[in-house]
């Protein structure tokens, strides 16, 4: 009998042993596999600050995006240009821009045309980046905007049903016979929850389980499912009843439990029936492992415990997996981050008469009560019966609404307090989130992610198409020219891709202009080019609420539409002034050879007569069909091909059409007499030739080119603070009916965390807000917010 004990505790050990081993060779597979996944996904987090949420039309809408690194939430130095547009309630753009971005931060603005209808809008942001992942994950943010001159326009008939109400099964499925958590999530066709009275019924009409939201139309009630029974819920909102299916009841799988019950582990319970076996938890905390335990199931229920210091601040990702490495289970859980910045920031006085200095102290500390340094945006605005404080924050937009889909209802509510049942709600909210960001078959089967779109670390990428104008037929290897006309010399090349794909990376392109996009046309003309948007033409599903017009609001309407255009007539000049961009204007080739000034010469009629008479290093030979230009390149080599020739940054391959342009008209001429190579071109030297005025005087573009209007970055408009610190000043007869009486994107405290800022009330009386919200250089996120009143 002990022979035998000892011969099955052999067997035994050497089994347990076997599996041990077969842990440590499983669980790194899977973390290589998921990391080797996530080196190439860089995830990028943008939150904008707008001045205020509800404007009129007519008004210039002030902003500040911050760009953070989707894992440190540090400010993230990758784009360099962010998207920025105004969407209508049927998904149309009705504002669209290009947004500098510098050391993670961009600002602008947006001038509201007064042909806008009063409504709903939707603002969002994104990156180049951003656009290879999912559209639920750039930021999205609603705004209103008034147009008194015009009614709200009606949206398009939708199908989509009035009140949308779903399931959550923890984990992902509900299984026959194990008792589950099942989350539920109640709402408008806009997203809004919903208060309402539920009831889980079987097919004999016997309630099992009542069910009410805790808030915002979501919550959860426990359910042990029997695939025996038929069961429907039944719901009571609004006076109407609805009824909804339960998910399918699975026969066999497993079901995930995680309770927190305030202390410092967490509770992770997985509960199957399936035979025993081996169990593994995977954690990971924005694509970063945090921890990975596995444990053996024991009458169909395994045990696990987190020490939540383990998990890293904010959504962690709680994922099972079987003995054979199969994900069967997942969930969210939020661990409440504590880095945020604290801001101490308020108005020298309560109270302020008209045109009056406001002063404003910042004091700001990190989470160890020390002083920082922050990058800060500060907006001070009036409120009214339309316009109410920020509904949104970074620090909960970079925290929850960045890393969920969909629309967050009031995810600042989440940050407000730490009580019981703000614990609750913000779980119910992660329990009603899907699986997951990525799919976990592409990370086990070593699928590598495929990226669409470059990310722009330099500037706008322009991108363009070429194909064959008779087969239709992408075309490989062609190189073509993008041009911007103008006195500085702005010339790019490209080689298309096996796609027929132009990729012409732009440095220090600014405002609205055109380009010009060609080949070499004395080569082949048989090529169709086309330039694409670099706007995302993919859309969340987000629904605007609708805009009524209520006799109420009428005062407000006129009030507002007073104001700007009070504003429009009397400081439209100060409106409209812009900083210059610093930026380099030497062109793409350096320093030339020689520059010739044509007003130091003697003037002829032609450019054929112009080289020939003083441009000593140009040849000019004419032959019976044509017209060659040659370079001596050095003392004893003459180029044997034409340079590339320019004129406002533009290449002319015909010499013919060269020999056209009106020399009168021509300013200067720079000359590179070397072989230069630049990007996918090689030229037999360069003449650039640049007009008085920069619009190619009179000489007419290849046909087969392709010209464009096309706006380059937003150029940086000037915040108008009027100054009454003289008694003319104070007295002036000039109205000034602001309502946004300060913003500033660039407000930064220095090593004491400090930092002050001035600005001058209007002639509106009424309260005002100051909201101000930044960044550390180690991601700690912050928001405040102070009143005061102006009288009289």
């Amino acid at each position: 009998m002990r022979k035998i004990t000892k011969t099955i505790c052999l067997v035994f050990f050497i089994t347990v042993m076997s599996m041990v081993k077969l842990f440590a060779q499983a669980l790194p597979d899977i973390q290589k596999s998921f990391a080797q996944y996530n080196s190439n996904l860089l995830q990028e987090k943008l939150f904008v600050h707008t001045d205020k949420n509800t404007y009129t039309a007519g008004e210039i809408m002030w902003f500040k995006i911050y760009n953070v690194d989707g894992i440190t939430h540090m400010p993230l130095d990758f784009s360099k240009v962010s998207y920025i547009e105004i969407l209508d309630h049927d998904h149309r753009p009705v504002l669209q821009e290009k947004i500098l971005m510098k050391n993670g931060t961009g600002s602008g603005s947006l001038y509201l045309p007064i042909t806008l209808s009063s409504g709903n809008f939707l603002l969002r942001a994104y990156t180049s980046w951003m656009k290879n992942f999912s559209v639920d994950y750039y930021y999205n943010k609603q705004l209103t905007i008034i147009n008194p001159l015009k009614s709200p326009e009606k949206p398009t008939t939708t199908s989509i049903p009035e009140y949308d109400v779903q399931f959550f099964p923890e984990g992902g499925n509900l299984v026959n016979g194990i008792t589950s958590v099942v989350a539920f999530k109640a709402a408008d066709r806009w997203g809004k929850g919903l208060t309402f009275d539920g009831a889980i019924i079987d097919q004999q009409n016997d309630t099992i389980v009542k069910f009410k939201p805790l808030k915002f139309g979501i919550g959860h009630f426990s359910f042990k499912a029997d695939k025996g029974k038929n069961y429907r819920a039944v719901i009571k909102i609004a006076g109407k009843t609805l009824q909804k299916s339960l998910p399918e009841i699975n026969d066999n799988g497993y079901v995930m439990a995680v309770k927190d019950n305030g202390s410092d582990l967490l509770s992770v319970t997985v509960n199957t029936n399936q035979p025993a076996e081996n169990i593994y938890l995977f954690a990971h905390t924005h694509n970063a492992v945090k921890l990975v335990e596995t444990t053996m199931t024991d009458n169909g229920v395994a045990h696990f415990n987190i020490a939540k210091e383990k998990l890293g601040d904010g959504i962690s990702h709680l994922t099972i997996f079987n003995n054979a490495h199969r994900p069967v289970a997942e969930r969210l859980y939020f661990k409440r981050p504590f880095n945020n910045l604290t801001i101490n920031t308020a108005a020298s006085q309560q109270q302020y008469e008209a045109r009056k200095k406001v002063a404003v102290a910042i004091n700001i500390t990190g989470k160890n009560g020390n002083p920082v340094v922050a990058d800060l945006s500060l907006s001070v605005y009036r409120l009214d019966s339309l316009q109410h404080p920020f509904l949104d924050d970074i620090n909960s937009s970079i925290w929850l609404g960045t890393d969920l889909k969909g629309y967050i209802e009031s995810p600042a509510y989440y940050f407000q307090n730490t009580n019981a049942e703000t614990n609750e709600a913000v779980d119910n909210l992660m329990l009603t989130q899907g699986w997951r960001r990525f799919d976990w078959n592409d990370i086990l089967t070593g699928k590598p992610p495929v990226f669409s779109f470059l990310p722009e670390h330099n500037g706008p990428i322009i991108t363009a198409q070429i194909t064959n104008n008779i087969t239709g037929r992408a075309m490989q290897n062609v190189v073509g020219y993008l041009a911007i006309p103008g006195k500085r010399v702005q010339m790019y090349t490209s080689a298309s891709d096996s796609l027929g794909r132009l990729i012409f990376n732009m440095k220090d392109f600014y405002g609205p202009g055109e380009v010009v996009i060609q080949t070499n046309t004395t080569i082949d003309t048989n090529y169709h080019i086309d330039i694409k948007s670099p706007f995302s033409e993919q859309f969340a599903k987000l629904d605007l609420p609708s805009f009524t017009v209520t006799p109420a609001m009428e005062p407000a309407f006129k009030s507002l539409s007073r104001e700007m255009q009070v504003q429009n007539i009397y400081n439209a000049t100060k409106a409209r002034q812009f900083y210059e961009p610093d930026i380099d204007t030497t062109a793409f080739y350096g320093p030339p050879y020689k520059s010739y000034l044509f007003d130091n010469y003697t003037r002829f009629a032609t450019i054929d007569e112009v080289l020939r008479e003083y441009v000593s290093e140009v040849n000019v030979r004419n032959t019976k069909n044509d017209t060659h230009i040659m370079i001596h390149m050095g003392t004893e080599y003459l180029s044997p091909d034409n340079p590339m020739v320019l004129l406002d940054g533009v290449p002319f391959f015909n010499m013919k059409k060269v020999f056209s342009f009106d020399p009168l008209k021509i300013y200067k001429m720079e000359n590179i007499p070397y072989t230069y190579y630049y990007g996918a071109s090689g030229e037999e030297g360069i003449l650039s030739f640049t007009t008085y005025k920069g619009d190619l005087g009179g000489t007419e573009i290849d046909p087969h080119a392709v010209v464009m209007d096309y706006d380059g970055l937003e150029l940086q408009r000037q915040f108008y603070l009027p100054q009454y610190d003289t008694e003319k000043a104070y007295q002036s007869l000039m109205p000034d009916f602001r309502n946004v009486l300060y913003w500033s994107p660039n407000v930064k405290t220095d090593l004491q965390g400090k930092d002050n800022v001035e600005f001058y009330t209007s002639d509106q009386p009424g309260k005002y807000i100051g909201i101000i919200q930044g960044l550390t250089a180690k991601g700690e996120a912050g928001s405040q917010y102070f009143t005061f009143d102006v009288t009289k």
